[in-house]
């Protein structure tokens, strides 16, 4: 089992604790290290239970092109020295597609969990992940209805589709009693239902200086009518600090900058949360299953179903202020949860895989 991200371990936790129960299989965790800081990696792992990865590859940070080759070249030489009987890959960064090419180059069958999530957008490195990864893996398990369509409509068999729904609910449902007691809001006196929750890590939002300025100035915006608690991730923070731009976003009134959450932290602060603005992926999963209304500052998702079924509204960022107030004033999407995103998907994922091996 392949992870490299925060949200690649959050996959991999619940599907890692039923097969470690089975006697039929022996799950070993892989951390390719692409995105790797010890203490936030340490957090993560005690809040969802996971044990030291059993191999660390130590890839580190560059560009697309050379994580992607670090990470093949590393994997493979794990492969030949003990080869697996099945390779399990997570989400769509580059360690996913670098994992699915290896193991399916050394003829080792590949199953991709979260797999068909499309935005059509290929500007997106995600998407050209998701892509590769989906075409060469034997097995494909889907989170909604709408990813099966997108690989009937790549002529992907049926026998490789499987829907199993959403793992990320599983990681909810896992954590959800320490999730409720934890009561992150009280740390900024902040009372439930009363504040919004902001997470910005995109290119396309964090890395031009005109585009995160327009955001800086409508989070000030929309932190005058309510309070925003702002976990700051890293490359935003880099980013703010070459524009000179946190002066500016730290002198709002009702804006609460903190660094980067653990996962139980960060969910109890959601599950209170009045809204949440993001330009995340699998939050908007997360506030779709909890009701919560959330702002998504892209122009495409690989999700839909958060739109069509969910809480979610796609928004451009020099309209956050006054979608931000619609929303406030009660003008807020009709949802019901997908199909199957009930806390159970890694017990059929795991049965699945065992009828695959057997």
């Amino acid at each position: 089992m392949v992870g490299a991200a925060r949200p690649n371990f959050m996959k991999v936790a619940p599907l890692f604790h039923v097969l470690g129960r089975e006697a039929w299989c022996r799950p070993v965790l892989i951390h390719t290290g692409q995105h790797y800081d010890a203490n936030m990696s340490a957090d993560l792992f005690r809040d969802l239970g996971l044990p030291e990865p059993e191999v660390y590859l130590g890839v580190g940070s560059g560009s697309h092109g050379e994580q992607t080759a670090a990470v093949m070249a590393a994997y493979e030489r794990v492969c030949l020295e003990n080869r697996p009987d099945w390779v399990v890959v997570v989400g769509d960064v580059n360690s996913t597609m670098a994992a699915a090419l290896v193991a399916a180059k050394l003829c080792i069958p590949v199953a991709h969990l979260e797999a068909g999530l499309r935005s059509r957008d290929r500007t997106m490195p995600e998407e050209i992940n998701r892509i590769v990864t989906d075409a060469v893996a034997d097995l494909l398990w889907t989170p909604s209805a709408d990813a099966d369509d997108n690989l009937r409509a790549e002529g992907v068999d049926e026998d490789r589709i499987e829907r199993v729904g959403n793992i990320m609910i599983d990681s909810y449902e896992l954590l959800r009693p320490e999730i409720e007691r934890r009561e992150t809001r009280k740390r900024f006196g902040l009372s439930p239902g009363t504040y919004g929750v902001v997470t910005l890590h995109r290119p396309s939002n964090v890395d031009d200086e005109r585009a995160l300025g327009t955001l800086v100035d409508q989070l000030r915006g929309v932190a005058e009518r309510l309070p925003l608690v702002f976990p700051v991730h890293p490359r935003t923070r880099q980013s703010l600090d070459k524009y000179g731009l946190m002066e500016r976003l730290s002198a709002g009134d009702g804006l609460r900058l903190t660094p980067p959450m653990g996962y139980i932290d960060f969910m109890s602060l959601v599950r209170e949360a009045r809204l949440v603005i993001t330009d995340s992926g699998g939050i908007q999963e997360e506030t779709t299953y909890l009701g919560i209304p959330c702002l998504t500052l892209r122009d495409t998702t690989e999700r839909p179903i958060t739109i069509t079924q969910g809480t979610n509204r796609l928004v451009r960022p020099d309209d956050l202020l006054d979608t931000t107030a619609r929303v406030m004033a009660g003008d807020r999407p009709k949802s019901r949860c997908p199909e199957l995103w009930d806390g159970k998907t890694a017990g059929r994922v795991a049965a699945s895989l065992k009828s695959r091996i057997q």
